[in-house]
Order: C-alpha cells, then structure tokens, then sequence
C-alpha cells in the first residue's frame, strides 16, 4: 500500500531508538520492530560532549606536571586530594561538570554508579573530575569521598587499601580487615569513589567482588580512562566522551596562559590565533606552548616566525616536555600494536591516512599476528580500531556506512612515533639534507621520504646504497610533478616501495629487480612492461596515472602476464585500463580488489578468473562515435559471476546527454547483481528508474549513491518492503520530481543526502521522522524549507543562495 500523501511535511513523531557501539565511530541502525534488552533494567547512555575549557589554565598546568602514576608497591598509600589547590575558572567545562554533578546527586535506583569520562592523554579529563568530585552538591550528596590515582601499572588488590586509608587510616591493613571494614562502612554511609587513570577493567571487577554492599547505598564510582574498554565496562551507566577543542577554545585557553587577565596585544591576535591552531585542540599542547611562548618575546616578529613554523623550537621543545606524559601510552601498548602504531608515522605530520592504504601496508610488511579464522585484512581492522579505542590513533573521517575512511595521529604522538622509531631503528625520516648524515642512519630498515628531495636525490641514493638492510622506501610527501632518479641498484631486500607521489617518465626497469617486494605503487602513465610478472611475490599493485591524457580509443592495457602473478591482492589503477583476457587455466585466486578497469574489461573470462573479487571499479569513457553504441554501457551483463563482491563502482566519466537531459542511447536492461552486494555507486548511466526495481531487492545493499544522472526521469516510486538493509542514499544532480516509497521500505535508513536536485518536489514523508541525519545542498526551496522544519534529526543545509550553513 503506497502513502497517500508524498509532499514533504514537518516532523510529527520521535525518531526511533537506535543503537551506538561504544563511544565512538560505528553507529548501527536498529530495526524498529527490535527491541534492546537494558543491563539490569538500567537506561544506560553513552555521550560524546565537546570539551570546551577556554579559562582552565591551572588545571591544565597541573595536569601536564603530573604524569601517569605507576603505583606498584603493596604499601603504597595515595594521597588525598586537596581541593584547594590550583583552583581555577572553568567556564568552558560548567555544562559537562554540571550534567555529570545533576547525574551523580540524582541517582536513585540501588545499584553502584559508574560514570566513565574517556579522552585522550591530555585532554582534560583529569581536570573535569577534579572540579566534579569538589563541586559543593557532590559532598552534601556523598558522606565520603575517595580520590584514587591509577596508572599502568596499578594492582587491582590495592584498590581496597587505597580507599580505606583515605577513610580511616588507623585501619590495620591485613586484608581480611579491610573488607571487614568497609562492610559495615558501606552499609550506613554513601560514598564517591574516583579513580584517575583506569588501564585496566579488573580493578572494577575487584570492587564489585568485594564491595557487595556499597552497590546497594546509591554510593558511585567516577573512572578517567584513556581506553575505550575500559570506559564501556559493562556496569557504566554512562561515558562521557572528551573531544578536542575548536579553534576560537583553544586560542582562548592560549591567551589566557600568556597574557592572565590582560588583554593580547593587537598585534599578536593573528599569529597567536596560528600558533593556537597548530596545537591540534589539545588543551594539554596548548598550556605547554603558552608557556614556553611567555619566557618569550611578545614581539609580532617573534610570534609569526612560531606560527608559520610547526617545527619551530617552542613546538620541538614542548613535544619533548610531553613525552614524559605521553610515553606510557605507547610504552604499556600490547606487543602486536606496538609496530603498527609507530609505523603510522611514516606519513607526514598532520595527514590524513587512507585506511586502505595503512591496513594494506600493514599486511605487506608482516606486522600483523597470523590468525587462521580470519583474513589479514580483517586483523588488520580489528587492529586499527584497537589504536583508536586506545586514544593513540585518531578517526579523520568517516565513510558514509561510518566506517573509518582516513585516520591520522594527532602531533603529539607523531612526534613520538618519530623518536621511538629512530630510537629503536624502526624507520627513518628524511625530511632535509640532516637527516641523510645523521648518526647511525645506515642501520634503519625504513626510509619515509617527506619532501620528495630532488636536489639531495644524490645522498639519498648514496645512503640507500650503504645500507644493505632496507626492506622499505616510502616516498609520503607531497605529490613531484619531476622525475625523481631513485636509485634501487642496492635494494634487493626492499618489500615495500610507495613512490605514488613521484611521476616517472619512464617506467623504473630496476624494480623489476626487487623480487621480494609485496608493496608497490608509483605514478606513470604508459603500459606496464610484460616482465612486471617477474614480481611474483606481489600483492599490492597501485599506478597512478598523473593526466589522464591516453585517449578512448586506445586506453592503457594490462599485460596478458598479469595473469600470473598469483598472489595479487589489490589491482589499483586510476583511468580506464584494459584487462586483456585470461588465458586458458588462467585465474588470480587472490584478488579482492580490482580498479579502474574499462567496460570492455567486464566480460566473462576476465570475471570467472577473479572469483574471489569484492570490490570493482568501472570506469567508462565514451567517444563521439559511441553516442549511439550500448556495447560501452554494457558492463554489469556479466557482473553476476563475481558472487563475492561487496562493492561496486561504475562510473561514465563524460555521459552524452541531450539538451532535456535524457541520454542519447539509452543502456541496456540491468543485469542481476551479486546477492551479496552491500556498496553501490552509479554515475552517468541514464537508467530510467524503473530499472531501479532490481536494485531494490538486494537483500544486502547498505549504501547507495547515485550521481549525475545515474538514474533519470521524474519519478520515482519505490515498492512497499524495499531496500530492507539500505543505510545510506546519496542522490546527486537529478532531474527527480516525484520521490514516493511503499510501507516497510527503507527500514534501516540513517542518512540521507540530496544535492543538487532542482526540480524535486516531494519525498517520502516517513523522511520526516524516521531517519538520523540529512544533508541538503543546493535543492528547490520547498526541500530546503522542509529540512530546515525538522527538529528532531541531525539536518546539514546548505543552499548557495543564502549566505548561512544550517547545522542542527
């Protein structure tokens, strides 16, 4: 039964409940027929609060001279806090401080409390439960109140001991004693318990073990943590996510370090504003370097030579304050993350890291722990978001299922990676002419090129020449639109070689020397030599073409010897490439991804002899002759052999259009697409909606994207029990008129984006309350009108004829 009314229309109802893994980067839809059973009966929530302390100056301070305890001794007795100590103004932190106090005075049900504030090193959270647990409602609600410093090296039975030392000190400290103790204490008064800087959940474990009593007084226990399992513990009723401070927070914080109540010179608001930008949100960087600024001159001379200079003295210098801080971070890391955590400072500081690119470079350099139950590149996963739930390793954005797309390091422990890495000859970074004579630079396995030197090529080849022991060479840095003469003569052992950001002219006939390489990418726009099968331990083939310049009728083509290279896992090109068929008993059992082949590639030899295939990109480019050819549109004819793949990407790079938008052949009838089909992405095909009923049906599809006019025509009416598993919709540059959907269809959608659309009219009302998040960027104004009614959804706005972005 179709809706009766299609017009957009103001939100009418609450947005369904939905389920957040943890606390950070995966969001999962719930079906609204589900329903989440709750631990306990217990609504327990997990929030992610902007932390904005612009005036906490002297907290911050007191945070960065007090590292991480390492409590190790039985006898060992914290002391207590004194809450009059480093007082400071924290308006930037009053709404969190009172949420959490309003939580903690609230709680009525009988069960012990846990309130986890989650961040990493830094960031304030320290701070945050100091002023909670001396907030004046905290100690009329609590008789007692406990303050507990942890560290990576804590003894969970000492936790029992620490409290009742600050509750009683005249208590014999014989175990059974204590427990006796606290017993009867527990059972006639309330009492907080903080525990600063938890690494590890047995602690918890050990209080709920013992402490029966206490979770029945409406007693609480208030946890900083830097791990993410520690701050979901299953008690926690709630995690309190820190984040990073924006740019007007953390100038703020800056100025108020420096100048006190006085006001910044005028003169100095511009490159202190810069300088404040370059410490990245971290309030622990930016009390750091204000102080070092205000031993200074606060000259305007001065200060811009800091700004323009991330590596300017005062950051190497307050870097090096903070390592002690920092250091356990690393240090206290299990040993199968200890290497891909160093080894994500290859890439230059402040850049996005492209996950595919790190896992892969992962797996080719062997780190990972060999796991026969799952593939590498699912370790490779698992091991990724371990360093972000470890607070070492940051999400930069997310992929529209909300999964991680880059990731980066934040400064700080970029710069510990480059000194733990050359410590322990990890890798080497080559940056300037220094760093090719620096001490002991012969011995490093690993050379991360991060400027492309092309004027000091020449002892760089030198230095690679004099170290037998290079199994990597990563060129990082920007993108040299120059030959750059690598020398590999002397590199026999390398496994990796990224060179995608060096163009050659020619191709480098000395690779094909380098039999052990797994990893290899580079910039070259011809043929690849027959011999690159000599390769044969290969797994990672990655060409960029710099121009795009080969022409449609003679497009760049693989050759036939690629067929044997066996143990190819990724093919990646840019450009539309051509993958000459396979010859007889030819297959690359391997393979999993395969980008960016022509349509004349998509044929049925080529598809059986990639069985294990699951993700493909088609890439097509249409010449004046092929206006009225289907054969080019013809690429999903055969799709159905590839019965593994997961993600699909076809793109027309110049569709033929007439002047009312149709296209000037139209495609042939869709093919079956792979059941297991999860991600689509369509450009330029000109398929009449109709066609978007065997879509439709996919029993796994999460996200669709369909751009400039992969579909055409003005209306759209989609069946009822449709898309059972879509998350994500984009449709961009439409002539769509008419969005209609029957009942039960797009149960699972979270995210819907609409872009330039100028003729649409009306969408599904259930769009109205039943979904997440919506995007709207340049449609006709009764779209825009309706987005901007919603109240209840997470709605981005943008129209290009109205100066303001709408976010709410």
């Amino acid at each position: 039964m179709r809706e009766s009314n299609d017009e957009p229309a103001e939100e009418t109802s609450k947005a369904p409940h939905r389920r957040w893994c943890c606390c950070g980067f995966l969001r999962r839809r719930v079906r609204k027929d589900e329903e989440t059973p709750d631990r306990n009966n217990d609504s327990r929530e997990v929030t992610q609060e902007i932390s904005s302390p612009a005036e906490s100056v002297n907290a911050y301070a007191m945070e960065l001279s007090t590292p991480p305890s390492d409590h190790s001794d039985e006898d060992y007795v914290p002391p207590a806090i004194d809450s009059d100590e480093n007082k400071s103004n924290l308006v930037g932190l009053s709404d969190q401080i009172n949420r959490i106090t309003a939580m903690l005075k609230d709680w009525k049900l009988s069960q012990l409390l846990f309130v986890s504030i989650f961040g990493m090193t830094g960031i304030g959270k320290t701070t945050l439960a100091k002023e909670i647990f001396e907030h004046p409602l905290i100690s009329d609600r609590f008789h007692h109140r406990v303050w507990v410093d942890l560290g990576p090296n804590y003894r969970p039975e000492n936790v029992l001991h620490d409290i009742v030392a600050q509750l009683d000190a005249d208590v014999d400290r014989m175990h059974h004693n204590v427990i006796k103790y606290l017993s009867k204490f527990m059972r006639s008064n309330t009492c907080l318990v903080v525990l600063d800087g938890v690494w590890d959940t047995e602690v918890f474990n050990y209080l709920l073990r013992f402490l029966k009593d206490m979770t029945k007084n409406r007693s609480a226990v208030l946890v900083t943590t830097t791990l993410e399992q520690v701050a979901v513990f299953s008690q926690s009723y709630r995690v309190h996510q820190m984040r990073l401070l924006n740019e007007e927070d953390s100038w703020s914080l800056l100025r108020h370090k420096v100048f006190d109540e006085m006001p910044c010179p005028p003169e100095l608001v511009k490159p202190g504003k810069r300088i404040a930008e370059n410490c990245e949100g971290l309030p622990l960087t930016i009390v750091t370097v204000a102080d070092l600024l205000s031993k200074l001159e606060k000259s305007p001379e001065c200060w811009k030579k800091i700004a323009e200079q991330e590596e300017h003295s005062v950051f190497m210098d307050a870097y090096e304050k903070m390592s002690e801080v920092l250091f356990p971070n690393y240090d206290y890391l299990p040993r199968h993350l200890k290497e891909p955590f160093l080894y994500s400072g290859v890439f230059p500081m402040k850049k996005s890291i492209p996950y595919s690119k790190i896992v892969n470079l992962w797996i080719s350099e062997g780190f990972l722990e060999q796991n026969p139950l799952k593939t590498p590149e699912n370790v490779a996963a698992e091991c990724l978001k371990d360093l972000i739930s470890r607070s070492v390793v940051m999400v930069h954005q997310q992929s529209t299922s909300n999964t991680i797309k880059t990731c980066r390091l934040h400064s700080v422990f970029w710069h510990l990676c480059i000194k733990e890495a050359r410590k322990n000859k990890f890798f080497h970074v080559v940056k300037r002419y220094a760093d090719i004579v620096a001490e002991d630079v012969e011995s490093q396995p690993r050379f991360c090129i991060h400027n492309n030197v092309l004027f000091g090529i020449k002892d760089l080849n030198n230095l690679i020449a004099s170290t037998s022991n290079v199994s990597s060479l990563l060129c990082t840095g920007p993108y040299h639109q120059y030959p750059v003469p690598i020398c590999l003569d002397h590199s026999n052992l390398l496994r990796i070689l990224d060179a995608l950001t060096v163009h050659f002219y020619l191709f480098p006939i000395d690779v094909l020397k380098l039999v052990e390489l797994r990893y290899l990418s580079l910039t070259y726009n011809g043929n690849l030599p027959s011999s690159i099968s000599k390769l044969s331990n290969l797994e990672c083939l990655i060409v960029g073409r710099p121009l795009a310049i080969t022409s449609v009728e003679n497009p760049l083509c693989l050759p036939v010897e690629i067929w044997d290279m066996k143990k190819l896992k990724h093919l990646q090109f840019t450009g539309s490439n051509q993958v000459p068929d396979p010859g007889e008993g030819s297959f690359l059992p391997n393979l999993v991804t395969l980008s960016d082949i022509s349509a004349r590639s998509c044929n049925t030899g080529v598809f059986r002899s990639i069985p294990n295939l699951k993700k493909l990109g088609i890439r097509i480019e249409l010449s004046p002759d092929e206006a009225t050819d289907r054969e080019p549109l013809s690429c999903f004819q055969h799709i159905s052999h590839l019965e593994k793949l997961e993600s699909l990407k076809c793109v027309v790079v110049n569709p033929i259009f007439n002047t009312t938008g149709i296209a000037v052949c139209p495609p042939p009838p869709l093919s079956v697409f792979p059941s297991g089909l999860k991600k689509l992405s369509l450009c330029g095909l000109g398929y009449p909606w109709e066609e978007m009923s065997k879509i439709a049906l996919l029993p796994n599809l999460e996200v669709l994207k369909l751009r400039s006019y992969a579909f055409r025509g003005p209306k759209w009416e989609v069946e009822d029990n449709r898309f059972l598993r879509l998350e994500f919709i984009l449709i961009e540059d439409s002539d769509l008129v008419r969005w209609t959907a029957g009942n039960g269809s797009f149960p699972f959608l979270e995210c819907l984006n609409i872009k330039h659309c100028y003729k649409l009219q009306a969408m599904p009302r259930k769009f109205s309350f039943d979904l997440g998040k919506i995007q709207v960027v340049d449609c006709t104004p009764l779209v825009v009108n309706w987005a901007k009614k919603l109240t209840k959804i997470d709605v981005r706005v943008d129209a290009s004829w109205d100066d303001k972005t709408l976010k709410k």
